[in-house]
């Protein structure tokens, strides 16, 4: 049997009375539903009494007003979802007292209590979190794609093992297999004949848990994932399997990776979320950049050099976190390579994700910090024509075939370099806190795992 809905409907003054009243009757002739109380959002057009007790009257049922007719009442929203403990917020309001700015950030709200978000063509659910972990747990998330959330989960992971939590990572990527798999970083050596061996298997050995496996030298598990809505959730995904896996290994502490914008359906008992500050500002500011951002008990700020971003606009995404988020700590970061072997003296093809605009910088630094010779660049690895042409344009010239584990790196970038002669190097991407911050990232995310450990441990307790 279909449960009972519990359900609040927003209702502004550009409609009618009379006309609002037959919605909310059309409401309540629905099965399963049970409408049991109205929001005033607002509007005064045709509004014939401003007095709640009328208008309660006339609806017949509980009807609530912010203390400003003016303004959308957020705040009066989240307080009677939690009254009367709904299941679904009904918006039955139209332009102009809400437009899309301001419907997101009633979805936000609507969704942050566990609530859908309804309207006549639209819903949004809250996000699906399976309650499976049996270990203390953190959430690695992301605002977007390409701003570093994988290179940050790896020094995490690497950083959380250095400090004997004995961590395990599970890891959700667009290339992951179809059952979950166990990559033990911890006792194999991942060479680069190793990862070509696996591709000729079938497997992207490129994933992201190939990555971990590789920076972080620690157990991960691989998982699959297809579609990203908006608000993180995905269409299809072998992550609950992958955090259940995650239960029986040699781990005492368990990092959920996310993928992009999309976040593994498995509650943890702390977050940390990646924001870009090269990410356009609407999307950080607006839609559901918010609700990720209010998640967060860390937030990494990477990207944080022009031409990426201005020191005016890192400012302005630091402030609106704060707005928003003020208990979580931000700190400003900026990626460089680190490569996992020696490469002085050597002539090298450097081939990275990162845009084009910042490849001189990033040249400049491996030359200068590892004493080599870069003789040529491609930043397209997530390419695999644009790649291929790149590497038959160097190739010849090259001694060591430097790159990232990410995309062709392995199919592509390391076959080719192997077939050529040429020694093939991993690069890691290390998080370096910008010199104006005070602040300290390892200290930071080791505070994170630990208010996660008692957490986990209190809720344990009768």
């Amino acid at each position: 049997m279909k449960a009972m809905e519990n359900i609040i409907c927003l209702v502004d003054g550009e409609h009618y009375l009379p006309v609002t009243k037959s919605a909310i009757e059309t409401l309540d002739c629905i099965e399963h539903v049970d409408v049991r109380a109205l929001v005033f959002i607002g509007g005064t057009e045709k509004l014939k009494t401003s007095s709640p007790e009328e208008y309660a009257k006339i609806m017949e049922k509980p009807v609530y007003f912010g203390e400003d007719p003016h303004k959308i009442p957020y705040n009066l929203i989240r307080k009677i979802i939690r009254k009367y403990d709904a299941d679904v917020v009904m918006d039955l309001s139209d332009e102009p007292v809400l437009d899309y700015s301001k419907r997101f950030n009633i979805a936000s709200i609507v969704l942050e209590e566990g609530a859908i978000y309804r309207g006549p063509d639209f819903e949004f659910q809250p996000l699906t979190e399976y309650e499976v972990l049996e270990k203390p747990s953190i959430k690695i998330l992301g605002t977007g794609k390409r701003i570093g959330k994988t290179a940050v989960s790896a020094y995490a992971a690497r950083l959380i093992h250095e400090k004997d939590y004995n961590p395990c990572v599970v890891a959700m990527g667009r290339g992951g297999p179809e059952e979950p798999e166990i990559v033990r970083g911890d006792k194999i050596s991942i060479t680069p004949e190793y990862l070509i061996e696996q591709a000729y298997k079938g497997v992207h050995a490129a994933s992201d848990h190939w990555e971990d496996a590789l920076m972080s030298r620690i157990l991960t598990i691989g998982c699959r994932r297809c579609g990203g809505g908006m608000v993180g959730d995905v269409f299809i995904t072998n992550a609950k399997r992958g955090a259940e896996i995650a239960n029986e290994v040699d781990a005492d502490f368990v990092i959920m990776e996310g993928s992009g914008a999309a976040i593994p359906p498995v509650k943890t008992d702390r977050h940390i979320v990646i924001v870009g500050a090269n990410q356009p500002m609407i999307n950080i500011t607006k839609f559901f950049g918010p609700f990720r951002i209010k998640l967060a008990d860390l937030i990494v700020l990477t990207m944080c050099e022009e031409p990426m971003a201005t020191k005016k606009k890192i400012e302005d995404i630091e402030k609106f976190i704060n707005e928003i988020n003020p208990d979580a700590k931000v700190i400003p970061t900026i990626f460089r390579p680190k490569p996992l072997q020696d490469i002085e003296d050597k002539s090298v093809l450097f081939a990275t994700t990162a845009p084009r605009s910042v490849m001189d910088t990033l040249v400049t630094y491996i030359e200068d910090k590892y004493n080599c010779n870069i003789v040529g660049t491609t930043n397209h690895l997530s390419n695999r024509p644009l790649l291929q042409k790149d590497i038959e344009k160097y190739i010849d010239e090259a001694e060591v075939m430097l790159t990232e584990l990410k995309a062709a790196a392995v199919d592509v970038a390391t076959k080719e370099a192997l077939d050529a002669g040429l020694d093939v190097v991993y690069s890691d991407n290390i998080p370096i806190v910008v010199d104006e911050s005070p602040e300290d990232l390892d200290k930071a995310i080791i505070e994170v795992v630990d208010a996660a450990i008692d957490d986990f441990y209190t809720k344990l307790t009768p």
